[in-house]
């Protein structure tokens, strides 16, 4: 049995792809998960599986969200230690003093390091981001809505993979949520 954090990508996001929380609990016990939880309204599921890996979790929740909810959603999983692991290879620790405005991009996989390295940093300063393997950790100076490096860092055209953000208030939560589980 693993835990796993199920991260839906652009869900309950201004009156659009309406996935109720509830609804999304109800789906995963369908499906066989047990322990499930959600946190916030932004797609954010905790559950256990008996299934062997991220990979197969979203094989089987990909389809089966479509299914109920009428659209597709892109979903990317972790499992509860690889969030533990995100958290404690946090590489901007003085960003967490301001953790609305720290995000980490939950990548679909690694972004190709030709693609990264056209991003120089320089013009973004003082916003800031690092890259350790599928997440980049991205601290926002004045907040994200009117960053221009988060429009280029989370577009998924730009790195040629999927993203999905959490503030860090959100991914510290939901490793506690993983490790709450019955």
């Amino acid at each position: 049995m693993g835990r796993y954090v199920a991260l839906l990508r652009g869900v309950n996001v201004g009156g659009n792809k309406l996935v109720p929380m509830a609804d999304l609990r109800a789906l995963l016990e369908k499906l066989g998960c047990t322990d499930v939880a959600t946190l916030v309204q932004s797609g954010n599921a905790v559950f256990t599986s008996k299934l062997k890996s991220a990979a197969a979790v979203v094989k089987l929740l990909e389809p089966a969200i479509a299914k109920r909810f009428g659209f597709e959603v892109p979903v990317l999983v972790r499992t509860r230690d690889e969030l533990a692991a995100v958290i404690a290879d946090n590489p901007l620790p003085e960003a967490v003093e301001d953790p609305s405005r720290f995000l980490v991009a939950f990548l679909s996989e690694p972004p190709d390091p030709g693609k990264l390295a056209s991003i120089s940093p320089t013009p973004y300063l003082p916003d800031e981001f690092r890259v350790i393997g599928r997440e980049i950790y991205a601290r926002f100076a004045v907040g994200v809505t009117d960053s221009k490096l988060a429009k280029v860092l989370l577009a998924p055209s730009r790195l040629g993979v999927t993203p999905t953000t959490r503030n860090w208030n959100t991914v510290t939560k939901l490793l506690v949520l993983a490790d709450q589980a019955a």
